[in-house]
């Protein structure tokens, strides 16, 4: 798409009227919110997408976004296998460059009960096709040569993963649902759902800042704001924004020994620290959770968490501790109790409100396989009839009926 075009596409979806009425609106212009309209409208469903702002406005406006597989549940690991392949098609479908590197993730583990935990994850990625496989330390060096020489009991690894860019995917999911029929409309803050007057696929009203529309069902995809939308459509989703920060370092010249493809994807799971390869040649980008940080949708760069995230170069990669650093970027995790997704419908007496958000950090990795699942939720396609990953175990009511799920793979 040229510049040009993608400025009066974007003048399109800021300036046309809503339409009166659409078969399933989906409210969050996000990665998933871009998925689950695409996987709709290209199952023939007349769907409009509402967002508040711009397209990818939110946490998946970041500048690149990890995707793999490596995680302890089975619902999860398939999710992000399933997501990996679609990946790895979208410049066939549906349509776009989003500047896809796949040299692997790489959690170095600090203990041998690290390496046991993520023994037992591998275990699970591999019986479901999973390439994985734990590492002893020096084999994690020759991967990542900025390693630390001690204070390592292993590492797992999967080649397959990487990184791509969270934008590129939104527009590309957002063009190709515009293709199918969809409807995109952009600064339309929605500000109520309720119980329309008609019977059939006019059962709610969605008010938004733009105007009204009477839909048949809604898709909650609101990422961190998801919460008050839900109490909006009488539906408790338990989602909290947390800030998480990154940093990029000045150009660097890389030590001896880095692949041909790259740095991996590299977390030390101890204390959240990562790095990889940033787009700028020579640069590297650097993160870690802040423990403590308030609940909050606080997205301003803040510097003085740089000194604990040197500390925690100095203890894992050395040589960055005093890297240069040109400036950082601060988004929103949407945390949920236990870190993980909320897919599902919800009971209703009017219409029908179906919702995924609540990722905790995996949105951008699991999107196209939640797209996948939203559609034959919405469908009534289940078991052998779906072609989806099952997500049954993401329902929201699993928490009233106490059944937390307990992923390791989280940062």
């Amino acid at each position: 798409m040229t510049r040009q075009h993608g400025t009066a596409r974007q003048r399109a979806r800021r300036s046309q009227p809503l339409p009166a009425r659409a078969e399933v609106v989906v409210v969050g212009g996000g990665v998933v919110g871009a998925s689950v309209a695409f996987h709709l409208a290209e199952g023939g469903a007349d769907v409009l997408l509402v967002e508040s702002g711009e397209l990818a406005g939110g946490s998946s406006g970041k500048p690149i976004g990890g995707v793999r597989a490596q995680f302890s549940q089975e619902a999860n690991v398939a999710l992000g296998r399933r997501s990996l392949e679609l990946f790895e098609d979208f410049a066939r479908r549906p349509g776009g460059d989003i500047g896809l590197r796949q040299p692997g993730y790489l959690f170095v583990l600090p203990t041998d009960d690290d390496v046991e935990l993520f023994g037992r994850s591998v275990a699970v990625q591999r019986d479901l096709g999973v390439d994985a496989r734990l590492l002893t330390p020096a084999e994690a060096r020759r991967l990542n040569p900025y390693l630390a020489a001690e204070g390592y009991a292993g590492a797992a690894y999967a080649p397959r993963d990487g990184w791509a860019h969270p934008a590129a995917v939104v527009a590309g999911y957002a063009d190709g649902a515009e293709r199918h029929g969809a409807q995109v409309r952009t600064h339309a803050a929605v500000t109520g759902i309720g119980p329309g007057t008609h019977d059939g696929l006019d059962r709610l009203v969605v008010t938004t800042v733009r105007g009204r529309v009477r839909a048949g069902a809604v898709v909650l995809c609101a990422g961190a704001w998801s919460r008050p939308l839900g109490a909006m459509a009488g539906v408790d989703l338990p989602v909290d924004p947390v800030r998480r920060q990154i940093a990029f370092t000045a150009p660097l010249e890389p030590p001896a020994g880095v692949p041909d493809a790259g740095l991996p994807f590299t977390i030390d799971f101890g204390s959240t620290y990562y790095l990889h390869d940033a787009d700028a040649p020579g640069t590297l980008l650097l993160g870690m959770s802040e423990p403590g940080t308030p609940v909050g949708f606080d997205t301003r760069y803040d510097p003085t968490w740089e000194p604990a995230l040197r500390a925690a170069a100095a203890r894992c990669t050395p040589a960055l501790a005093d890297v240069a650093l040109t400036g950082g970027w601060a988004g929103l995790y949407e945390m949920t109790p236990d870190h993980d997704a909320l897919i599902g419908e919800a009971p209703a007496d009017a219409g029908r409100v179906l919702y995924a958000c609540g990722f905790s950090g995996h949105g951008f990795l699991q999107a196209p396989a939640v797209g996948e699942a939203v559609r034959d939720l919405y469908a009534g396609r289940s078991g052998a009839a779906s072609s989806a990953v099952d997500v049954s175990a993401f329902t929201a009511g699993r928490f009233a009926a106490a059944a937390a799920r307990a992923e390791a793979n989280i940062i």
